[in-house]
């Protein structure tokens, strides 16, 4: 499998700015989004004619499925895939129509859990982000036992489109996974993100097109 990732950065030059240690940290909307494909190497894309979309959207959280949904966001980025194949010429099919090509969309929210040290807000330019003169204590400094730690835990969000191959599925006895795209970042789960997310996977896909 391939794997292409593109990240979107306002003026494309954000990466070179060399006084800010997060360029993507203040971007908004779909500025921050990244968008990474992997495909097969042996398929051809171009040999298939029909598709089949699932009509509503699986949540999968920590490798779990939670279930499905269809909110107006999934609707819009189920009718984003569509659209997206429709103009590279497939033709969309009923699921009992035989169809060349299967797909399934997903939402998928990982949890990351973790401890970090008070200690570390010490700042090594200026001594300390609190000011001991204000408390009455000029030239103190401050001190954070070893046992003195925090958790965290993020979750993470992304949307997952996958494309298995149903043509050949009867001969394989298998349902292979040919392509999938994923969009990152934040404003994924917005209506406004649907369009320019799913356009932006296919977009750097360019052999995904009837010949």
């Amino acid at each position: 499998m391939k794997n292409i990732v593109y990240v979107l950065l306002a003026g494309g030059l954000l990466a070179f700015t060399s006084c800010r240690k997060d360029p993507v940290k203040n971007l908004e909307g779909d500025e921050g989004q990244i968008y990474i494909t992997k495909h097969s190497d042996s398929v051809n894309y171009s040999s298939f004619r029909t598709f089949s979309i699932a009509d509503s959207v699986a949540v999968i959280s920590d490798n779990k499925l939670e279930g499905k949904v269809r909110t107006e966001v999934d609707a819009a980025y189920i009718n984003a895939v569509k659209d997206q194949l429709v103009q590279r010429g497939y033709r969309q099919v009923a699921r009992d129509q035989n169809p060349d090509l299967g797909i399934n969309i997903s939402r998928v929210y990982n949890t990351s859990t973790g401890v970090f040290d008070y200690g570390r807000y010490w700042d090594p330019y200026y001594g300390s982000y609190w000011d001991p003169f204000y408390w009455g204590y000029g030239g103190y400094g401050y001190y954070f036992p070893s046992y003195y730690l925090g958790t965290y835990s993020i979750t993470e969000g992304a949307m997952s489109i996958d494309i298995f191959n149903l043509r050949d599925a009867k001969q394989t006895n298998t349902i292979s996974n040919i392509w999938n795209g994923l969009i990152r970042g934040s404003g994924v789960f917005g209506v406004s993100a649907a369009n320019t997310g799913v356009k932006a996977l296919f977009d750097q896909s360019t052999y995904f097109r009837v010949s």
